[in-house]
């Protein structure tokens, strides 16, 4: 009986251990089946995009005079020849051109996604907790910026700066970050009454300290769901750019080039050419997009 009063009265004096949010959030991402699907697909798209280069029989940039002469019959995706893809119309391994496609591609709509989030993130925090005339000012500069309209934008910086990857890079980032910039404003209006804020603010905190410090931190919920669903629309634009001619240029490609060389050789009977660029183009903006949902729904305040 002492025994069982004793470990009762220790059980009753034992510190309860919480959970942190970012615990928490993980723990109900991992239950979530389709988005742990889409980070499996991600995960497996990176791996090909890093190792393919190491496997590929075939340089993506050689030709394999064999099979140029006729690509119906001896470019088909063969074990014997190396082409595990089969070949492109000008006789250079699909295989090896895939994996350098999902690697512009990728590098395109994450640095594209990071420069429109560090951008956004940072203006919509200045305009938010300032408020005022200033925040009226910026908002109003960002809604001119949305009228005019955006694929319209990105075109003429190609055509006038030169179709460069480069400037594939600026010109999807600095022109996405609009809509970053009014979730951020939105969100820092709330967390700028909050009592850590006032307390920075009475004790003499710098403003841009307190929204570096105090202010970002809080926004890292939604900048990375934002994030997550921002990558799969910056590899859509890039991928249409390039399907239009004027985005990345030989000897680089990425999947829109390909989707539209292969789009170019249907009527060949050379479907193969355009079924592999498109797979991987699909399966990865379906993982991007059940990645963000989960992480939307994990970190959702109001399902805790």
């Amino acid at each position: 009986m002492f025994a069982t009063k004793s470990v009762a009265d220790d059980l009753a004096t034992a510190p309860l251990k919480g959970r942190s949010l970012w615990a928490d959030a993980r723990a109900r991402f991992f239950h979530n089946r389709a988005a742990v699907t889409g980070l499996i697909v991600l995960i497996a798209v990176a791996c090909f995009a890093i190792m393919g280069p190491f496997i590929a029989p075939w340089n993506n940039e050689d030709i394999d005079w064999n099979v140029l002469g006729n690509v119906q019959t001896g470019g088909r995706p063969s074990l014997e020849t190396g082409h595990w893809f089969g070949t492109d119309a000008l006789g250079r391994d699909l295989f090896a051109r895939t994996v350098q496609g999902t690697q512009i591609s990728l590098l395109v709509g994450i640095v594209g996604a990071l420069i429109s989030v560090i951008v956004g993130t940072l203006y919509g925090a200045v305009a938010g907790y300032f408020g005022g005339r200033i925040d009226n000012v910026m908002m109003r500069v960002v809604d001119v910026l949305m009228s005019i309209p955006y694929m319209f934008v990105l075109i003429l910086l190609l055509v006038v700066f030169g179709r460069s990857l480069f400037m594939l890079f600026v010109g999807i980032g600095l022109v996405s970050w609009l809509d970053m910039a009014r979730i951020a404003r939105g969100q820092t209006l709330t967390l700028k009454g909050k009592a850590y804020i006032e307390a920075a603010r009475a004790t003499g905190v710098r403003p841009f300290t307190i929204i570096l410090r105090h202010i970002i931190p809080n926004l890292l919920g939604v900048v990375i769901v934002y994030a997550t669903l921002l990558v799969p629309s910056m590899i859509i634009y890039e991928s249409f750019i390039s399907f239009l001619g004027l985005g990345v240029q030989e000897p680089l490609t990425s999947w829109g080039a390909l989707i539209n060389d292969g789009a170019a050789e249907m009527t060949n009977g050379t479907l193969w050419m355009l079924t592999w660029p498109l797979l991987f183009f699909v399966i990865t903006l379906f993982g991007f997009f059940f990645v963000g949902d989960g992480l939307r729904d994990a970190l959702d305040p109001k399902d805790r």
